[in-house]
């Protein structure tokens, strides 16, 4: 499938460690580095399967999970000042916790940013000023992982069916984005559970166009995707209608 999507709206390799970090329920400063090395490579082998265009950070970090890995595997010094300074991966943990602090710092930013455009005003009498809050549901941000998540886990859905009849199939990424596109039109939102049900020919093609096409349209704006907690159902968004 010659179609390329480029990932420079979508996070690091710091941030898909985050990730697995927090899937996994694992304390950040006791990584299992050989669990997160090998979800790492296997998100970066989906991406590839995917024809993303995968930046060369990402090998970079496989690259130095691998090399914490082996290192893990020696034999730790047997000279007692050495044992402190031994631990491979302090310098990694180190930049995953100042990398999440300002994270943290410009989602909250973001956040008091939303909040605030949600504010209304009445700037004719100052003593009476009044301020009315729109009442929306608190959503967060979906990541690339996310979506990369839930796409695998339809993958896997797919390949578990029974298989009763072959379809040839001949849509594109083109013909998906068409697709997406008049599905939400007049909608305010739709699951992406809901979203594959809608889709005619359930093979892995057809989901691999539908999954490049979702993420088309993110890069360009015309769809958003939020989730009311983390690994929730994923929603997708028409923002040509108030949310």
């Amino acid at each position: 499938m010659a179609y390329r999507v480029k990932l420079q709206n979508f996070e690091g390799p710091l941030d898909l460690l985050l990730f697995l970090i927090k899937k996994n329920e694992v304390d950040i400063y006791d990584i299992p580095i050989a669990l997160v090395t090998r979800q790492y490579l296997e998100y970066i082998k989906m991406m590839q399967q995917l024809d993303l265009d995968v930046a060369s950070e990402f090998i970079l970090m496989a690259a130095t999970l691998i090399r914490i890995k082996v290192r893990m595997l020696l034999p730790k010094p047997e000279i007692e000042e050495e044992i402190d300074d031994f631990d491979p991966r302090r310098e990694l943990v180190e930049r995953l916790l100042e990398y999440k602090k300002y994270k943290e710092v410009a989602y909250e930013l973001s956040r008091l940013e939303t909040r605030q455009r949600l504010h209304f005003y009445r700037p004719e009498n100052e003593a009476q000023l009044t301020q009315f809050e729109v009442q929306e549901t608190a959503y967060g941000q979906v990541s690339l992982f996310d979506l990369l998540a839930a796409f695998n886990e339809s993958i896997k859905r797919f390949e578990n069916e029974p298989v009763h009849k072959v379809i040839a199939s001949a849509l594109s990424v083109d013909d998906q984005i068409v697709f997406i596109e008049e599905l939400l039109t007049g909608r305010n939102q739709i699951s992406f559970s809901e979203l594959l049900q809608h889709v005619h020919i359930f093979n892995r093609s057809v989901l691999v166009a539908t999954f490049l096409a979702l993420l088309e349209l993110i890069h360009r704006g015309a769809v958003l995707v939020k989730q009311k907690s983390p690994f929730s159902e994923i929603l997708l968004f028409n923002p040509t209608i108030n949310n």
